[in-house]
């Protein structure tokens, strides 16, 4: 790569902020959360008020719908003023019965005693098969670095530590109750190294994930029989299988990695289940021998369909569920194992809506549990019976007080971008909204095929009954519309994300639904790396930008393979060592286009031990802004200290955060009040 491409401390003047833990680092982060303090105190400050009326809606006290297995039903309890669950088992005293046998009630985890006023993050929570252990891991910074540890229910003992550093958190039990199975990462922070623990014995290495772009995971089949280990890339898979009660023997590969192919594995009735993009971007469903698994001999379940993606499927012994991607919303076609029962469709009550299938049941047993929410909806957890179609509601996510789902309307509008492509734009209002144009809150991502599904928050009744519209842009670079959806707005074609995110910005201006004056638009991460991107090209176009630990130094850090997870970005973004693909990515880099000019009014977050987006992302940026932007509107930074990529760990602090969030955006767009 030319010389004038790479990056250097003389081209990036805000390059020292990268020097973590410098005190003339420690300083400006603390006298920019200083200034956020200082300006929202005295600009209507409303973070107490709307933390208590947030937290409000919140059943405080309540009890998770529990998890069936064996003679135990498994579940977590909240109690009000704590920040984390209690995690309890409880006997199973009838086959159907989900009722807490408060007798036998036994408390198995409390991360409240664990946390004291410090992060606390819980990764994995792994049952033995016997029942008799329980093998945790916790994450103590927001590094995304976890501890493991191992805790015998059927004593009183200490629980154990497991000798594993770097460990990414995973844990998987091989059916012995004896063996786990666990990841640790390489100086990259990618899961890369595979291990067999046991107490009282050292790690044993099984495996080494050489290549920098594929990550490693390993998980249990639905059936419990196989254990699988994938390694993918962000458009390539390979897959090892062993039997859950070998633990100690080899790992048989099911196919090689071939660049571009995509599959994943789970195993049922019918042998392997294998969902693959080798028939084409769409992806077909397969069926494999486990003591035969090579692609040659696969045969087929499910062809591709050209018109919806098959975007996952779910086994149970009773059938199997293949979950569509269809116009933007996920459908279920259900296949019972029953030859007397035919395929058919899940039916949902709402137009716009997030539906998946949820964990809880049993593999043999005959229902499967779905969750289901949409904008005005709160989730829901349905049981539905496979080989009928029948649903029961199990639970309903409560919202205290008074709340009316049909207070509020949710839309659906579709904004046209400049090449012509209709991106879909979902929308949740008071139904007695009178206002028009109205304030008005657009949520965008558009990376990595990750789809926005329509969502319920507790906390935005708080903004919609100040007359506030809450919208989320499906645009490309996400999977809302299928596989060919994300392939739009990745690499080359990446400017299809933020022109897409202008447009929805510009249709609902054009419907009257708000205007420039009141439009606010957020996004996280890679959604951060849209939001600031779109406020170089138009800052006339928005009030306010709300940017969450946003990925906006995007040029410097994929410049840079020495920070974590860079160059398993490649595929998402492009390999800097291309001239061409340098060029690109500068040319839409939030950072790196900063310009003399007015922007919106801004509030920035980070996270000090992010180690997906780093601190010195958000730091750099704000810094940039305050030296370059020619307005005088607020620019804040809120760099959380002792959190990571996910904010803080605690329920009562995320709400904090949100309050926090609102009480500016109040602030700034002064006729939403």
């Amino acid at each position: 790569m030319p010389q004038s491409i790479r990056r250097d401390a003389t081209a990036d003047p805000y390059a020292w902020l990268e020097q973590r833990d410098a005190p003339e680092v420690r300083d400006f982060l603390d006298a920019e959360n200083q200034a956020t303090e200082a300006w929202l105190a005295s600009h209507d400050d409303r973070r107490e008020a709307l933390f208590e009326e947030i937290r409000g809606r919140i059943r405080e006290t309540d009890l998770s719908l529990p998890g069936v297995w064996g003679p135990w039903l498994y579940y977590q309890r909240t109690e009000a003023g704590d920040e984390y669950p209690r995690y309890y088992r409880c006997a199973r005293v009838a086959p159907d019965c989900l009722e807490i046998d408060k007798p036998t009630e036994q408390l198995l985890l409390d991360l409240n005693l664990l946390a004291g006023d410090d992060f606390l993050q819980l990764g994995d929570y792994a049952i033995s098969p016997d029942h008799q252990w329980l093998a945790y891991s916790l994450d103590r910074q927001g590094d995304e670095t976890y501890t493991l540890y191992l805790k015998d229910l059927h004593s009183s003992t200490a629980d154990i530590e497991l000798p594993l550093p770097n460990a990414d958190g995973s844990l998987v039990w091989a059916q012995d109750s004896q063996h786990l199975f666990a990841i640790s990462m390489d100086d990259t922070s990618r899961p890369a190294h595979l291990w067999r623990l046991k107490p009282g014995a050292e790690p044993v290495h099984l495996f080494h994930e050489q290549d920098q772009r594929f990550y490693l995971q390993v998980y249990r089949s639905s059936s419990e029989q196989w254990l699988l280990m994938a390694s993918s890339s962000k458009n390539t898979s390979e897959v090892h299988v062993l039997p859950a009660n070998q633990p100690t023997s080899d790992w048989r590969l099911i196919e090689a990695r071939q660049s571009g192919h995509e599959y994943q594995v789970d195993h049922g009735p019918d042998g392997l289940i294998i969902r693959s993009n080798a028939p084409g971007e769409n992806f077909a469903l397969f069926k494999a021998d486990p003591a035969n698994p090579a692609q040659d001999k696969w045969e087929m379940l499910a062809p591709l369909d050209t018109a919806r993606t098959l975007e996952d499927f779910s086994v149970q012994q009773a059938g199997l569920l293949l979950h569509y991607r269809d116009q933007g919303l996920i459908t279920l076609e259900v296949r019972p194992s029953s030859s007397a029962t035919a395929t058919y469709q899940v039916a949902m009550p709402d137009a716009v809506y997030s539906l998946h299938v949820q964990g809880g049941e049993e593999y043999s047993s005959d229902t499967i549990r779905l969750r289901y929410e949409s904008l005005n909806r709160p989730g829901e957890v349905r049981a539905l019976h496979i080989a009928n179609g029948e649903q029961r509601v199990l639970k309903r996510i409560p919202v205290e007080g008074h709340f009316d789902p049909e207070a509020y309307e949710v839309t659906r509008e579709w904004a046209n971008a400049p090449d012509g492509t209709r991106i879909p734009i979902s929308l949740v209002s008071a139904r007695n909204q009178s206002s028009s144009p109205a304030p008005l809150y657009l949520y965008g991502y558009g990376a990595y095929g990750a789809s926005m599904d329509p969502w319920f928050s507790h906390a935005r009744p708080s903004l919609l009954d100040r007359g506030w519209v809450f919208a989320i842009a499906h645009v490309r670079g996400g999977a809302d519309l299928g596989e060919g959806w994300y392939q739009a707005g990745k690499l080359e074609h990446k400017h299809n994300t933020f022109t897409d995110f202008i447009a929805c910005a510009e249709h609902l201006i054009a419907r009257n639904l708000t205007d420039a004056s009141q439009l606010v638009i957020a996004g996280g991460s890679a959604g951060g790396l849209l939001i600031g991107n779109v406020i170089n090209q138009r800052p006339e176009l928005f009030a306010a930008a709300v940017a969450d630990v946003p990925f906006v130094d995007v040029f410097n850090t994929m410049n840079n393979p020495d920070l974590p997870l860079t160059i398993g970005e490649y595929e998402e973004w492009g390999d800097m060592n291309d001239p061409l693909v340098a060029e690109r990515v500068r040319g839409y880099a939030p950072y790196e286009q900063v310009s003399a000019q007015n922007y919106p009014a801004l509030f920035v977050t980070a996270g000090y031990h992010d180690m997906r987006v780093q601190y010195w992302e958000a730091a750099k940026w704000v810094a940039k802004l305050r030296h370059c932007k020619t307005d005088s509107r607020p620019l804040l930074l809120r760099t959380q200290m002792s959190a990571g990529h996910g904010g803080a760990s605690g329920r009562y602090q995320a709400i904090r955060e949100l309050a926090e969030e609102y009480s500016f955006l109040l602030a700034v767009i002064p006729r939403a009040n």
